[in-house]
């Protein structure tokens, strides 16, 4: 086994934002070596790692030439330069997830079709190369309204979903291929988290419950343990383990769910990598999703995956009609609250829906937890000076 610990081994991200930076409190833990990559001068990640490198994620010889430079690759983000990883690849050089798990991924609409062809459970969609097609498509019926709309690249945080309710509601969307997807009438969104190591070890993590906020489209609260049946969760964490095992992928993929009325599950969407659905886990789970990330990436014995104790993650988006230096206001208040951790991701401008931060709160009777997160969400305001 290589020497990760307190040596000269670097591991290498892709990606310098919010997962980034919690993923370094894992490699500071544990004294790896670390070298980022990312556009901002300003990345969250800037101030924990070894070596920061400001870059383009989708130039080539940007990729290229910092991946030259480390032990392992690895990612926070799946917009990257796949042609550069797969370069690294071929050469030798060790990348997790590798680059054809992010080819089957980063286009939605090649997503969709690796689902199909892997007999995984998912909505009823259809791929078109541009709006105009899509328009067409509808004005001749092969399109029932209402639907859902989303850009086959690109999109990510409720941008590049829409659910389009009139043919009106094309207008103004990005043009490009996309994918029309059934609307489906569905109980719970649900999320999985799976590890794999490069040893074929694999773990899940328990089933997670997302509630949106309605105009966003954003997660406003994750949940866990679900609050869904036994037999529903068990069915959720097997069909999440079927997507690991189709994409072959190595570190951790976060499995997105629809629990249909008639409680079957359908596969949403993926990301092959930390995610929003696991950050209850630093406080309330025995190996949290940055840590089991690292084991995995580097073929270490994996965690386990158990939550301690009930947890729930509400975001801190930015205000409505905020824009420019943050402000975080009544913090002192929710601090104040039992079980109550905030994370800031150290972003200095806030602007509307932009992810500031999040606060984790922890309880063994999951109601009180999910009272105490309404709490937190009414208190904390991220705004502006």
């Amino acid at each position: 086994m290589a020497n990760y610990f307190s040596s000269d081994f670097t591991l290498g991200i892709l990606g310098g934002g919010q997962l980034g930076k919690m993923l370094l409190y894992e490699t500071r833990k544990y004294d790896i070596k670390t070298k980022v990559l990312d556009p901002s001068a300003e990345a969250p990640c800037r101030i924990a790692c070894d070596t920061f490198v400001q870059g383009p994620l989708m130039d080539f010889d940007t990729v290229y030439s910092f991946g030259k430079d480390v032990d392992v690759l690895t990612i926070e983000i799946e917009g990257v330069n796949i042609e550069a990883i797969e370069k690294l690849e071929a050469e030798g050089k060790v990348v997790y997830p590798a680059p054809k798990t992010l080819r089957n991924i980063q286009d939605k609409g090649i997503q969709k079709q690796f689902y199909q062809s892997h007999n995984i459970p998912t909505a009823p969609f259809a791929l078109y190369n541009s709006l105009d097609e899509l328009k067409s498509a509808i004005s001749e019926e092969k399109v029932t309204l209402p639907f859902v709309w989303k850009s086959c690249k690109g999109g990510y945080d409720g941008r590049g979903v829409s659910i389009i309710r009139k043919i009106e509601d094309l207008n103004g969307l990005a043009d490009g291929q996309c994918i029309a997807e059934t609307l489906i009438p569905f109980k719970n969104e649900l999320a999985v988290i799976v590890a794999r190591n490069p040893s074929g070890e694999v773990v899940t993590y328990p089933v997670v419950e997302m509630e949106f906020h309605p105009e966003a489209n954003q997660v406003e609260y994750v949940i866990c343990p679900a609050r869904i049946a036994e037999n529903v969760a068990r069915k959720a964490r097997e069909v999440a383990e079927r997507v690991s095992n189709a994409f072959e992928h190595v570190g951790l993929l976060a499995v997105e769910m629809f629990q249909t009325e008639s409680d079957e599950i359908l596969v949403n969407e993926v990301a092959p990598r930390p995610h929003n659905s696991g950050h209850y886990s630093i406080e309330a789970s025995y190996t949290n999703q940055f840590e089991q990330h690292l084991r995995a990436v580097l073929d270490l014995p994996l965690g386990k995956t158990d939550s301690k104790v009930g947890g729930i993650m509400v975001n801190l988006v930015g205000a409505e009609g905020y824009t420019g230096d943050v402000v975080y206001e009544n913090i002192e208040q929710i601090m104040a609250m039992d079980g109550v951790t905030p994370h800031i991701y150290g972003k200095k401008q806030t602007r509307p829906f932009r992810k500031m931060g999040h606060v984790t709160i922890v309880n063994r009777d999951i109601a009180v937890a999910r009272e105490i997160a309404e709490k937190v969400k009414n208190s904390i305001k991220v705004i502006s000076k």
